[in-house]
Parts: structure tokens; C-alpha cells; sequence
């Protein structure tokens, strides 16, 4: 069995079922209807449809989703080609201190896992996945051109001379580095936020064959992204520790470069959806309706509430008892159903709501527990870019015969994902599935709670270590950054266990109006993971770096104690898990029916 067979095997098949599903709530709502559906349908049905942008043969494959995955490697490689090594860029060449240069990592990591919830919503109400794409490239690119730009400024070497004041000058290297970075957060989100449903749309889901490609290419896809943080984490960060910074960020930017090329060049092989308007709007219904009718009694037989059955296919949301207050807004009222004026049917949508309206409002309900407690972990994984490359770099870097550049052990930590998917694959399935027969894989919930385990058990790793290394240096000896591999194994076992499933989960829950928004959300979390990694840091320095005291994140790592950080952040993702474990329990899978 090959790696490709055990990637492709993990997603559940009903992930891609809610894709196709979306396609069909996409017709539904541009379908022309008759005066009757008119009048009791609260849906508003001119949206936007599908449109191909030019038809191609259904007996060919098609080679939009190949020009994709291209695309995504290339990208991959330009962003993590600045962002693996970007604290050590700041600390060297920008004069930064630990602690300020950790902080300005996590928050600027932050900002690029925000920007794509912004994406999500123009994409899907006023340009579309292409055209999304197509103009964040041309901020990425910029952003990418003035960053290498940076590294060949030479007013950074001012600050390193003794005793003169360290002050940029408005258009010196920091200022420059600073906006570039920021351009390339603000593209980076849109192509996040569009490139991925962008990709699944090439396909045709009324065909088996395509249904099966498209579950390969979610697999591939993320596999391209893993392909990005390898080549960055080995080449280019070689090549900005021992050549040049400036070479090393030139790399990354001909890659988005060439990437921005060959996207546009196939534009004539792409399928694009035109936008369909706000998915936010159909939520609003659902409260403004219920708020409505709250001094109404939700009737005990709940088949009495308003649900539309027409001749599409179209399958909805079972009914769940939570949230019953929001039940109100499908209360149908008899003068709802005699009016039959225009001005009555405008206002419709906001005074009955269909079933599937509110039960896709309670699916978002429900998923604020499980999303929230999801930013701790993220928090968590951004010590991957920061402390930890930080606690490497206080080590000694020599394996062997070689040099490996702290940054590096990004590439060792994708790596390990492979590794763990082999496991979890050929070993853990198996395994569980010969006792438990009945209940097989894991469930999503399941696998992200032996992630969110994983991630505590990492931090603990990390702060051993730490401890480990700060007796050698009291000694005068160095520690093998070799001794890093464990934690780096341990956390790439919660990468896998905890995003992969996160964002099938997120799929699979979301109302199919929903799906790019909801998949922006499951990123949000590492963007509001990093903020919280920033605020953290921040708090550690104000509660232990004061009365000349050098602080638990200190410039010379071996006077603070980075280790009772990590101790911290193990008890914190502990205490996450259990709050987690609580909302898992008790939570209700969505249920369709047709």
C-alpha cells in the first residue's frame, strides 16, 4: 500500500457528499418558481448558478485540477519560503530582540489565517473564486517583492553598530519588510480562502468518476501544501542561513511568480462559479422570524413546521430539539399562507423560516464550542515557528557531519505528518477496527481530541528539553538539537489528528451554503491561535521580565526559562482538552435526510 492510497483513505466519504450537496442548494435557490413556491418559500432565488467558462468534453479529464495542485505547491513553497525562517530574519538582519521578534511572527501568522474569512465572503457575494484569486495575486507578488527588497537595504547594518541608536529610517528595511509582509498576508488569504473550492469545482459531480477524483485531489491538495514546507524548510532556508537572505526570498518570489503565470495562462481550461450572494443573510432570517413569533408556542408534532418540498433534489436538515426558541421562525401562521401579494412575498423570507434555515443556524451554534477551543491549540502549534525555532537555535545545530539551520526542523515536523498518516493508516485503523469491528474509524470528534491530547503532551516534551538544555549550559556544554525531534514528532501528530479532521468536520457540519465559509473559519483559528500565542508572550514579559530581571523569554535563552513557558502552555492545552471533551460528548452530528 502506498503513501497516496492511506491519504486519500481518511477523509469521509460524506465530506465530499455535503460538496456535491452544495452544488444543489446552489440551483435551488436560482431556480424560477412558480407563483405558489414564490409566495411561501423564504429563500431568495437569484443568487447565482454555475457557469462554465468554457464548456469542455465530458469524455476528457479535465487539467484545471493538475494546474491547481501546481499552483499550490508553488505557493506553498513562496509563503513558507518566508515564513519558516522569518524569526531568525528579524532577530539578525532587522536587530529584533526574542521576544519582540516571536510576537511579530505570531501576530503577522495571525493576520495571514484572518484574511482569508474576509476572502471567503467576496469570493461567495461579489467576485468569485477566480476572480478572488486573481487579484490577491497581485498583492501577494507585490508583497513578496518588497520583502526580498529588504534584505538588500543596507540601513539594517546601522543598528548593529555599538552604542548608536537603533532607529529605522521611514523607508529603511524594517518599514519595507513590514508592508511586504502584510501584502503578502492580505493575498495570501484570498488565494487561501477561494484556491480550494476553486479546485473542486473543476470537477463534474454528476459523474462517478469525477466524485472520485475530487475525494483524491482534497488528499492531494493538502500533500502540496506539506511539498511547499519541505522545499522551503531544506532549500531556501539553507540557502538564507549560508548563501543569501535576499537569493533565499528571490526563490520564494519567482515561485509565486511562475505560479501567478501558469494560473492565468489556463484560464481557459477553468469551470468559474459566479458569486451567489451572502450565505449570512438566510441566518439573519431565521433570527429577525423568530424574535417575530416569540410569544409563539412551537407545536409538539414538529412535522407542523414549515419546510419546502419542491422538484429538486434537494436534501434538508432533520429537525434537533436545541436552540428550540429559534423552532419559531418555521411556526407557520395561517395568514401567511392566504396572502398572495408581491409586497408579502419580499417581506416572506423575513417572517417564516424553512426547517433546514434554522437547523442550519443551530449547526453554527453548536460548532462555536468545538471552534473555540480550537484557538488554544493553535496557540500551541505557533510555538513551531517561534520558540521552538528560538530553542533550537540555543543549541548545538551540528547532526553528524551536518548543519541544520534551526528552521529546518519545519521540513523534519512534515515529515513526521507523513509518517503519522502511515500510522494512523496501516496500523492505528487496523488495530481499533479488530476490537471495536462495529464502530471502525474514528470519528472526526474522536481524532480531534487525540490531537488536542498530543499537542499537550508536545509542550510537556518541549519543556524537558528545555530543562535538559539549560542544565548543559550551566555546565558549559551544548545540547544536540537532535534532542527537538520528539516534540517536533509529538506535534506533528496533533497537525494530524487535529487540522486534517478539523476540516472535514467543518465540511461535513456546515449548511451547503456554507462550506468556504465555514472551511475560513477552521482557519480563523489559527489566525486567532496566533493572536493569543502574541498575548501570551506578552503577558509572560510583563509578569516575569521586570526588576532587571531578564524573563522567562529572555534574548540569551540560557539566563530565562523557557522551559516554565512550555510548562505553562502544557497546562493550558490540558485543561483545553477537557473543556473540549465536555462540548464532544454531548455534541449532535448533523443529519440529512431527503
Amino acid at each position: 500500500m502506498d503513501a497516496s492510497e492511506i491519504i486519500v483513505a481518511l477523509p469521509s466519504p460524506r465530506l465530499y457528499k455535503s460538496l456535491t450537496l452544495r452544488r444543489i442548494a446552489t440551483r435551488e435557490r436560482s431556480a424560477p418558481l412558480d407563483e405558489e413556491m414564490t409566495i411561501r418559500s423564504p429563500r431568495d432565488h437569484d443568487d447565482g448558478l454555475t457557469v462554465p467558462f468554457i464548456p469542455g468534453d465530458k469524455k476528457t479529464r479535465s487539467k484545471a485540477p493538475a494546474v491547481v495542485l501546481g499552483f499550490e505547491c508553488l505557493e506553498s513553497t513562496a509563503f513558507n519560503g518566508i515564513a519558516t525562517n522569518l524569526v531568525v530574519y528579524l532577530e539578525t538582519l532587522l536587530h529584533g530582540s526574542n521576544l519582540a521578534s516571536a510576537s511579530n511572527v505570531t501576530t503577522w501568522f495571525g493576520t495571514s489565517y484572518l484574511t482569508p474569512v474576509f476572502g471567503a465572503i467576496v469570493a461567495d457575494t461579489f467576485w468569485g473564486n477566480y476572480n478572488t484569486i486573481l487579484v490577491s495575486l497581485v498583492f501577494y507578488l507585490l508583497g513578496m517583492m518588497l520583502v526580498t527588497f529588504s534584505a538588500f537595504l543596507p540601513t539594517t547594518a546601522l543598528c548593529g553598530v555599538e552604542g548608536s541608536p537603533c532607529q529605522q529610517p521611514l523607508l529603511g528595511a524594517q518599514t519595507v519588510a513590514f508592508i511586504g509582509l502584510y501584502l503578502v498576508a492580505f493575498g495570501s488569504g484570498g488565494v487561501r480562502a477561494a484556491l480550494l473550492p476553486f479546485g473542486a469545482d473543476q470537477f463534474d459531480d454528476e459523474s462517478t468518476a469525477d466524485r472520485e477524483r475530487k475525494m483524491s485531489f482534497f488528499s492531494w491538495f493538502y500533500l502540496c501544501v506539506d511539498f511547499g514546507m519541505i522545499v522551503s524548510g531544506l532549500f531556501i532556508v539553507w540557502i538564507q542561513q549560508n548563501v543569501s537572505w535576499g537569493l533565499g526570498f528571490g526563490i520564494a518570489t519567482a515561485c509565486i511568480a511562475l505560479a501567478f503565470g501558469g494560473f492565468v495562462l489556463a484560464t481557459p481550461m477553468y469551470k468559474r462559479r459566479m458569486p451567489t450572494g451572502t450565505p449570512l443573510k438566510s441566518l439573519a432570517q431565521v433570527v429577525v422570524a423568530a424574535c417575530r413569533k416569540a410569544r409563539l408556542r412551537v407545536p409538539d408534532d414538529t412535522t407542523l413546521l414549515y419546510e419546502v418540498h419542491d422538484k429538486l433534489n434537494q436534501s434538508k436538515i432533520a429537525h434537533t430539539d436545541e436552540f428550540g426558541f429559534l423552532d419559531k421562525a418555521a411556526v407557520v401562521v395561517e395568514s401567511e399562507l392566504e396572502e398572495e401579494s408581491n409586497d408579502v412575498a419580499a417581506d416572506a423570507a423575513w417572517r417564516v423560516c424553512t426547517v433546514t434555515q434554522v437547523e442550519e443556524l443551530k449547526i453554527l451554534l453548536r460548532l462555536l464550542p468545538i471552534w473555540a477551543t480550537s484557538i488554544v491549540l493553535s496557540a500551541a502549534y505557533a510555538q513551531l515557528n517561534t520558540t521552538f525555532v528560538q530553542q533550537g537555535a540555543a543549541m548545538n545545530m551540528q547532526i553528524m557531519s551536518f548543519s541544520i539551520p534551526p528552521a529546518s526542523m519545519v521540513s523534519f515536523e512534515v515529515l513526521c505528518v507523513l509518517v503519522w498518516v502511515l500510522i494512523y493508516g496501516s496500523l492505528v485503523v487496523p488495530v481499533l477496527q479488530s476490537f471495536f469491528p462495529a464502530n471502525g474509524e474514528p470519528s472526526q470528534l474522536q481524532r480531534m481530541g487525540a490531537g488536542r491530547l498530543l499537542m499537550a503532551f508536545a509542550m510537556a516534551v518541549a519543556a524537558l528539553v528545555e530543562m535538559m538544555r539549560l542544565g548543559a549550559a550551566g555546565r558549559g556544554e551544548t545540547v544536540s538539537i537532535a534532542w527537538q525531534m520528539p516534540q517536533y514528532f509529538a506535534l506533528a501528530g496533533a497537525e494530524v489528528f487535529c487540522y486534517i479532521a478539523q476540516l472535514e468536520f467543518f465540511y461535513s457540519e456546515a449548511p451547503e451554503s456554507m462550506k468556504s465559509m465555514c472551511t475560513s473559519l477552521a482557519l480563523l483559528t489559527v489566525a486567532l491561535g496566533s493572536y493569543m500565542s502574541s498575548f501570551i508572550y506578552a503577558v509572560v514579559s510583563a509578569f516575569t521580565a521586570v526588576d532587571g530581571r531578564p524573563g522567562w523569554i529572555s534574548d540569551d535563552l540560557n539566563e530565562g526559562h523557557l522551559d516554565y513557558f512550555f510548562w505553562v502552555m502544557a497546562a493550558l492545552c490540558t485543561l483545553n482538552f477537557a473543556v473540549y471533551s465536555v462540548f464532544a460528548r454531548t455534541y449532535k452530528v448533523k443529519t440529512v435526510v431527503s
